[in-house]
């Protein structure tokens, strides 16, 4: 049920909660926040707390940055790895507001609202579930994993489940319903998912997810890292991400009567992320080392396709329970777990939602194993891959009047500039692999 202002009181008092965080992102999704006392939680809940948003990435000039943090009373909860004694913490998200009490216009969280409202306008509810993979290193400072384990290996081999049972047991204490975990292929490579949701919950979910994976290995001595690619030579982390659209309480994407079990809106929906999936990719993949799991091989969805149970294609409609009304899902497997999941989820939808309001027509699934198909073979069958750098995404980026509708002049235009930044400083940077390889013989 949802949560009302005087429940959140409520609970504050029954958990002895003393110290309220106030949560909310930067455009590139780094989790931002300050703390209220008890005390203050009356106003924050009527009227927001102010804040100077100047020194946020992605928020305002210095001489517009009065911001307003408005508590969302859906999303409290407390932090059950906290200290307790003399009083609890708690969390809520914030949605970030002008002065004036208009929406800010540089706030992830309100492009997603906004994409979601879309979505509303035609009838539908969008629900997501995604996979969000990570490593565990000794430390910060290097690669040296904790094991050599593999692909659902257990103990001894896999020593992260210690770590993922811990990190669990706070999620659901926190009310995030979590449905599988296990060691992922790459050596000290984890995954948790969680339960599929509602898109704006589940945002807010992974922002705490990551929180939580971090602090809980931090605790132990251990480092976490959702950097998409920390080791050469190993397979990449992903934020595979499994979505579907509701209308009227049922699931609009299954069709019991299609061979595939889709409908024509899933249909259309598949094809507008094949037609989008370029220019959206700089926000699904906003990092220059994103694009070394992009690569063919090491299980990477770099090919513009889609299929059903074949993982070379970079979106695929699993076949766990065919003919399952509520199991009719597409997963998208581009997108990895650094990104930021308001603004990663907002161009989905949109991409999605351009195919069903344009009735796109679905091209042929591609079934066999496009990582063995030649070049030749990949253009006749029309396969296009995506961007294969950071640059080549901006490119892609620039010309995207979807991308440009769906973040919002303000985010575009910063986002965009942020990345242009970290391209030039990657390009001017001399790396390791340079030296060795040139040093001794030019």
């Amino acid at each position: 049920m949802p949560m009302k202002k005087e429940d959140v009181r409520k609970l504050a008092r029954e958990r002895n909660v003393r110290f309220i965080r106030l949560w909310f992102t930067d455009i590139l999704g780094r989790l931002k926040g300050f703390a209220i006392t008890r005390s203050e939680l009356e106003e924050a809940l009527d009227s927001g707390m102010g804040f100077d948003g100047s020194s946020i990435e992605g928020f305002a000039r210095i001489e517009e940055s009065d911001m307003v943090a408005m508590p969302d009373p859906n999303t409290f909860a407390v932090l059950p790895w906290r200290p307790q004694e003399g009083g609890a913490e708690a969390r809520m998200f914030c949605d970030i507001l002008n002065p004036d009490g208009t929406p800010y216009e540089g706030d992830p969280r309100q492009v997603l609202r906004k994409a979601l409202d879309r979505a509303a306008k035609m009838g539908f509810t969008y629900m997501v579930g995604p996979e969000l993979e990570y490593f565990y290193f000794q430390d910060e400072e290097g690669l040296t994993t904790l094991d050599r384990g593999g692909y659902f290996d257990m103990a001894p081999t896999d020593l992260g489940a210690d770590l993922r049972r811990e990190t669990i047991q706070i999620l659901e204490d926190m009310g995030i319903q979590v449905e599988y975990d296990h060691h992922e292929v790459a050596p000290s490579q984890q995954e948790i998912d969680l339960r599929y949701g509602d898109a704006l919950a589940m945002a807010d979910n992974a922002m705490t997810y990551r929180l939580v994976v971090k602090d809980v290995a931090r605790k132990r001595g251990v480092y976490a890292t959702f950097m998409p690619k920390p080791l050469q030579g190993e397979n990449g982390s992903g934020m595979h991400t499994h979505q579907s659209l509701y209308r009227n309480g049922r699931n609009a994407f299954f069709d019991a009567k299609d061979p595939y079990g889709l409908s024509a809106v899933a249909k259309s929906f598949i094809a507008g992320l094949l037609r989008h999936a370029k220019e959206i990719c700089i926000v699904t993949n906003q990092w220059v080392n994103s694009y070394k799991r992009l690569v063919p091989g090491y299980e990477a969805p770099v090919y513009v396709s889609w299929a059903r149970r074949n993982r070379s294609t970079m979106i695929r409609v699993p076949l766990y329970k065919p003919g399952k009304e509520n199991a009719t899902r597409v997963e998208f497997r581009a997108p990895d777990p650094a990104c930021n999941p308001y603004l990663a989820f907002a161009v989905m939808l949109a991409a999605g939602l351009e195919g069903v309001e344009g009735k796109y027509p679905l091209p042929p699934p591609v079934e066999e194993d496009i990582f063995e198909f030649s070049e030749e073979k990949r253009e006749a069958a029309g396969i296009e891959t995506l961007p294969g750098s950071l640059y080549a995404a901006l490119l892609e980026a620039r010309k995207s009047a979807l991308l440009r509708r769906t973040l919002g002049d303000h985010i575009f235009a910063k986002f965009i500039e942020n990345k242009k930044i970290e391209w030039d400083q990657y390009r001017i940077h001399v790396s390791r692999f340079e030296l060795d390889k040139y040093l001794s013989i030019l």
